[in-house]
């Protein structure tokens, strides 16, 4: 007996931004993944502001749009909270107690740490390892956000059709995601600048030896372009995104829209990056990776490895993989800089 394992049934990743829901499903064979279902679905204005759900329905509905394009059954999903929603704490606990007793203990410590009361709070906690210099004490990760921005992410999945099974940390999916860049070929305390351009936030992520050393958001995006390109061309959104991406904006718009939006994200970038060197011992960077949907805009990525001098790539976490038989590549590869946290979720499915 117990020979045969059930297996798990499959999780789908949903990533929740402030303009898009974005689905991604993969399966593994060996040490080889495959995507088997994945599907953006952009959100009305105003659906997800500033990181918060602010209409669960619509997200809900979004979700089940880009469930069915996206061709998938499961029922069951990885969803992801914020990072700037959730507190995060390393925690000396003495390495003697049971599991039972160090979550108690883990509980009554996180009042200290918490500024809300304990009650209005999911907490969870990850066991990092001995103290440096200390190998009868643990350090011990504490994740705790308000159960509010957990129940609202929950409910529009299940508005969405799905069961949340695991909720994340948008920062750890992206942790999770980084190990699939193949940027852990270089030297292990190499430090990675992940800057996450999306819509309306534009995220840096320091990474060194593939774990989060520090982040910080600056409000810019790739809405300021689209925004931009409807004022000067008469256009709706939807027909400014459309024209992006497949051509048909006058010969003026690479000179007088484009550029000086991308010399614009270069200065965001730098601007990370200074406040990154100002509060730390370091003092530059061994590479930038841009990830996001504003990561794919023609001409960035060289643009940011020129005026800054470092070696500048853009993410596609889905390289190494093949496609199941509903995805097609060439949209993938255009998608695959925004779908950074959707992949580290989905990796979940394996733990």
């Amino acid at each position: 007996m117990g020979l045969i394992t059930k297996s798990q049934p499959p999780k789908i990743a949903v990533d929740i931004s402030s303009t898009a829901v974005k689905l991604l499903q993969l399966s593994r064979a060996g040490d080889r993944y495959r995507v088997e279902h994945y599907a953006i679905e952009p959100l009305p204005a105003n659906a997800v502001v500033d990181k918060n759900i602010a209409d669960p329905e619509a997200v809900g509905e979004a979700i089940r749009r880009a469930i069915a394009r996206s061709g998938s059954k499961a029922r069951h999903a990885v969803g992801a909270v914020a990072g700037s929603a959730v507190i995060t704490k390393l925690i000396p606990m003495p390495n003697d107690l049971t599991e039972d007793d160090l979550e108690s203990q883990v509980e009554l410590e996180a009042g200290n740490y918490i500024p809300y009361p304990i009650e209005e709070v999911s907490l969870d906690f990850e066991v990092m390892g001995p103290m440096p210099g200390n190998d009868d004490m643990l350090q011990v990760l504490l994740v705790a956000s308000r159960s509010e921005n957990v129940e609202t992410r929950a409910s529009a999945l299940e508005l969405g059709g799905l069961t949340v099974t695991v909720m994340d940390v948008e920062t750890f999916a992206i942790e999770n995601a980084f190990g699939l860049l193949g940027e852990s070929s270089g030297p292990e305390d190499q430090l990675v600048a992940l800057v996450d351009i999306g819509a309306t936030v534009t995220t840096l992520h320091v990474l060194r030896g593939g774990r989060s050393l520090y982040s910080r958001e600056q409000v810019f995006g790739g809405k300021q372009l689209d925004e931009e390109v409807m004022r000067r061309y008469g256009l709706n959104l939807e027909e400014a995104r459309l024209a992006k991406r497949q051509g048909g904006l006058p010969d003026t718009y690479q000179a007088e829209v484009l550029q000086p939006f991308r010399e614009a994200l270069v200065q965001q970038v730098s601007r990370l990056l200074q406040f990154f060197y100002a509060g730390s011992e370091f003092n530059r960077v061994d590479r930038i990776v841009l990830a996001g949907g504003t990561a794919s805009t023609p001409g960035v990525a060289p643009m940011v490895e020129e005026q800054l001098g470092v070696p500048t790539a853009v993410a596609n976490p889905l390289a190494q993989m093949t496609l199941g038989p509903r995805v097609q590549a060439p949209a993938l590869a255009q998608d695959a800089p925004s779908l950074m946290i959707a992949a580290g979720l989905a990796l979940r499915n394996f733990d």
